[in-house]
């Protein structure tokens, strides 16, 4: 009888562990062996081990539960509690998704982390109101051109067939005389080897996963922008979570955030230095290459102000005063009495 109830306990003592057990998926839309995803994984893992197995998330690469397009409203819908997004490819839904799309609004590492932090509050705010939460970005390497020919400057680029990946780079297109092409980045290497498409945007990490240098043999080293990825989480999802839980997806995400930076700048160099092992030219764009594209900027910055109103008026305004005080030299410290 005794034996009995003990193993009954057991029993009941097990189904509680496994009901007690979360179990989240997250679609992602770039390849397991990309540094955004393998930043995903360590995310995944940190959280298995803070919560001793109570939440486990498993990673789906490459598009393959959602596509690139889809997985905002996945996670918006509750068909994914958690998932990774472009914000730049929702900035039709709201300007505020695309601040970071803008060309040479910023191009550096530095100054697309200080637009990120004038960015947060907003973003906050805009997917709260949508049922998510944000829990952390991390930045692409700059943005180049992949071209089949060389180009001198934006009248070399019209008419090409121009992959078009999200609203700014259609813009860009259509600014430029190109003819866009909506591709995603798990079709891109198919695109590219049947000639769908002969140019376009991105970074070292896009053209070296989809083995651009395949097809193309130019890329222009521009840094025009640094687009951001971002991790969006269900409210009602996280909300769920017990609060030792929240607390260390938080702390996981907050690592995640950190490393996937550090990641991203060191591997640009690599990147670039890989493009070129495998037969591609890193090319330096001319001065009127890069006076035409900021040009494109100018007219980009200008359109997406109107349209993100007030907010966005804030925002650049922020993100401006940031960089000036980011620029000002340190005041000088007074000698040392002897």
């Amino acid at each position: 009888m005794i034996r009995k109830a003990l193993i009954c306990l057991f029993s009941m003592t097990a189904v509680g562990a496994v009901m007690a057990q979360t179990k989240w998926d997250l679609p992602a839309a770039y390849p397991a062996s990309n540094f955004h995803t393998e930043n995903l994984a360590q995310f995944a893992a940190d959280i298995d081990k803070a919560t001793g197995g109570k939440l486990k998330i498993t990673v789906h690469a490459n598009a393959s539960l959602f596509k690139a397009n889809e997985i905002k409203r996945a996670v918006q819908g509750g068909q994914a509690p958690i998932g990774e997004v472009l914000l730049a490819n929702f900035e039709n839904e709201n300007p505020l998704y695309g601040a970071d799309g803008i060309p040479f609004l910023a191009t550096s590492y530095a100054d697309s982390k200080r637009l990120a932090d004038v960015q947060k509050p907003y973003l906050d705010k805009l997917l709260g109101t949508q049922g998510m939460k944000l829990l952390y970005t991390v930045a692409w390497p700059p943005q180049g051109i992949y071209v089949k020919k060389e180009i001198a400057s934006v009248a070399d680029m019209r008419g090409l067939k121009w992959r078009a990946y999200s609203p700014a780079t259609g813009k860009i297109a259509e600014l430029i005389g190109a003819q866009p092409v909506t591709i995603q980045a798990a079709e891109l290497s198919q695109a590219l080897a049947t000639g769908v498409v002969e140019s376009y945007m991105s970074s070292g990490s896009t053209g070296y996963d989809s083995k651009t240098y395949e097809s193309i043999k130019y890329w222009y080293d521009t840094q025009a922008w640094l687009p951001k990825n971002a991790v969006i989480v269900n409210k009602k999802a996280f909300d769920a979570l017990d609060a030792n839980t929240q607390a260390a997806v938080l702390k996981a995400a907050a690592d995640a955030e950190a490393r996937g930076w550090k990641v991203s700048e060191e591997k640009n160099d690599w990147y670039k230095k890989a493009l070129t092992d495998k037969g591609m030219k890193i090319m330096t764009p001319s001065p009127k290459l890069i006076a035409d594209l900021k040009q494109v900027g100018s007219i980009m910055l200008a359109d997406w102000q109107k349209k993100a109103g007030p907010d966005g008026e804030a925002m650049i305004a922020a993100y401006v005063k940031a960089s000036a005080a980011a620029a000002k030299p340190a005041a000088a410290k007074p000698a040392a009495k002897k």
